[in-house]
């Protein structure tokens, strides 16, 4: 299996749980593991050491190097700056001409509603989300900002995706939620739709908080 830039795939075991938090990456194992040499894998760790998925701690000869835990402290940190960034995307997409808006926030609520009967299916329910928030920044952020977001969301979607199931209950507020973001837009309103984003964000890390506390944080030990 060689197909593919070893950051991206790395970054995607990490992202989706297949590498766990705290577990140990060590660079023959891991070239082993995508079928390249160490030398993209040492890049490609660097990178990823740099951008927040691994840390390194000083061993006795060199530091080893591990998947960074998900703790508390970083979610709510990871999840503040997300939200910061699509209320930024949000209020610009409201101050797009009425007709593009229109056709926006049609797109929007059809995703909604394919988020709010998903919660059956992890995975839908989780792509559905990611895709209501995704079509917003896409729409009216500009290139630094949507580089910005591409950079740090996968590092949130690692808590989603791995505490989803404790998540799933509490959908129909998502729902509401994401229906103040679709009327902001709709109606021309950018600090209300900002507002709207960074609350849906408030209230989704109060959400990963309280399952972090009953689940216990991840890769710690």
């Amino acid at each position: 299996m060689t197909e593919g830039d070893p950051y991206e795939r790395l970054r995607d075991l990490i992202v989706r749980g297949r590498l766990a938090p705290g577990g140990r990456l060590i660079e023959t194992d891991v070239a082993r593991r995508l079928g390249v040499s160490r030398t993209p894998v040492r890049e490609a760790l660097r990178r990823l050491q740099q951008e927040g998925y691994v840390r390194a701690e000083q061993g006795q000869h060199q530091a080893r190097l591990s998947v960074t835990p998900l703790t508390r402290a970083d979610a709510e940190e990871l999840l503040a700056i997300v939200g910061a960034l699509e209320g930024l995307a949000a209020a610009q997409s409201a101050r797009l001409p009425k007709k593009t808006r229109a056709a926006l926030t049609k797109e929007l609520s059809k995703l909604n509603a394919s988020f709010g009967t998903a919660h059956l299916d992890l995975d839908a329910l989780y792509r559905h989300d990611e895709a209501f928030h995704h079509t917003y920044v896409a729409a009216a952020g500009g290139a630094r900002l949507v580089a910005m977001h591409d950079a740090i969301k996968p590092q949130a979607e690692r808590y989603i995706r791995m505490y989803i199931g404790l998540l799933a209950s509490d959908v129909s507020s998502s729902v509401e939620e994401h229906r103040a973001v679709i009327d902001a837009i709709d109606e021309g309103k950018p600090a209300a739709a900002e507002r709207a984003v960074r609350e849906n964000w408030r209230h989704a890390t109060d959400r990963i908080a309280r399952v972090i506390d009953l689940a216990g944080e991840l890769g710690q030990g």
